[in-house]
């Protein structure tokens, strides 16, 4: 069986078009997990605020961040996927996240098949409303458990999500590599 994380490549062209492995669905508060071990996308806990994901969201293969995981991405989508899906995908921002002490960035993306996305290419392509509800579920999201704290502490553009996400792979090979 493939394992998405560390079998899959990082994207066809990274860091313009990476892959984006879908754990968590638009619309759901079920937070979905990819557990290398199964391999396979396991239910981790269902969010315990009554808030739900703006959007698709999960992990960028072969890529390891700061907060020891691998690195989250938010994929811009109309419809819900399903976990376990792979999107080709092109980051056009930065999200920077603080979740309790630990730099917790999220790379915002678009997917790289779906014309209605052809115009967004930078954090400043996104509506600041986007923005702002992403930003809104990122910082409410942990509110009701125990002892959880976040904070989003800016957009960066997709230059930065660029670099971060070739910080995310050379950490990766540095550990796993």
């Amino acid at each position: 069986m493939v394992n998405l994380w560390e079998d899959l490549e990082t994207g066809p062209n990274p860091p313009e078009e990476i892959y984006a492995v879908v754990e968590c669905l638009k619309g759901e508060r079920n937070k979905y997990e990819y557990d290398k071990d199964v391999p396979g996308v396991v239910l981790d806990r269902v969010l315990h605020s009554n808030v739900h994901y703006p959007s698709d969201y999960g992990f960028i293969p072969q890529s390891y961040y700061d907060d020891e995981d691998p690195f989250d991405v938010l994929v811009l989508v109309e419809d819900q996927t399903f976990p376990g899906c792979v999107i080709e995908a092109r980051p056009v921002a930065l999200m920077k996240m603080d979740d309790d002490g630990e730099q917790d960035d999220k790379v915002i993306a678009v997917p790289s098949e779906d014309p209605r996305y052809d115009n967004v290419q930078d954090v400043d392509d996104l509506t600041e409303q986007t923005r702002d509800e992403i930003s809104e579920f990122f910082e409410t999201y942990k509110n009701l458990e125990e002892g959880k704290q976040t904070e989003t502490l800016g957009w960066e553009d997709r230059e930065a999500a660029f670099d971060a996400i070739e910080h995310a792979q050379d950490l990766y090979e540095e550990h796993f590599g």
